[in-house]
């Protein structure tokens, strides 16, 4: 155990205070939780690569924290009715079909590169930012109305990345031999 993965675990346990305060509608302490979570996930990836502490733990902790945060957050979201079903559907059911996809890879020993891409960050980062300004403009007693076009580029990057990440695998799988 190290300071970068120490700060991952501080990143899981900050959802259910998270989720806490969405639940009982303290949006404004809710932000703060998240922009603590967000800090420590900036923090963690930098102390690990200044002081060279990355682990094999580390590289499954972290998306897995990001991707519990970030699950967390829409699904709570859509039970407050803040943000359309559906919208929670599509992220979940992405990131579970690369969940499956990894899982099974690895059960049949094949090798697939699990290494994040552009367009994989770039998911995050728009379903953080949308997830962030809906709970701020609530909290502000602003209508939400105004993310739509943020919330069509999110829905955009996270089908194109999930299009992507499954292509890459089939690609390395079956295109070049991997299976056969």
């Amino acid at each position: 155990m190290n300071i970068p993965n120490s700060l991952t675990i501080l990143r899981i346990l900050l959802i259910p205070v998270f989720v806490g305060f969405m639940t009982y509608r303290q949006y404004g302490y809710a932000l703060a939780a998240l922009l603590c979570a967000g800090l420590t996930d900036a923090l963690d990836g930098l102390v690990a690569r200044l002081t060279n502490q990355q682990t094999k733990l580390g590289e499954i902790l972290d998306p897995l924290a990001d991707k519990l945060l970030l699950t967390s957050a829409f699904l709570t979201l859509s039970i407050l009715h803040l943000v359309p079903s559906w919208v929670v559907i599509l992220v979940v059911s992405r990131d579970l079909i690369l969940m499956l996809g990894t899982v099974v890879a690895h059960v049949t020993n094949i090798a697939i590169d699990i290494t994040p891409t552009i367009l994989g960050k770039g998911t995050t980062l728009c379903q953080l930012t949308y997830v962030v300004l809906v709970i701020a403009m609530i909290w502000r007693g602003m209508k939400i109305g105004a993310l739509f076009p943020l919330l069509l580029v999110m829905v955009a990057f996270t089908l194109g990345s999930g299009l992507h990440y499954l292509y890459r695998g089939y690609r390395r799988t079956y295109l070049n031999g991997s299976v056969g």
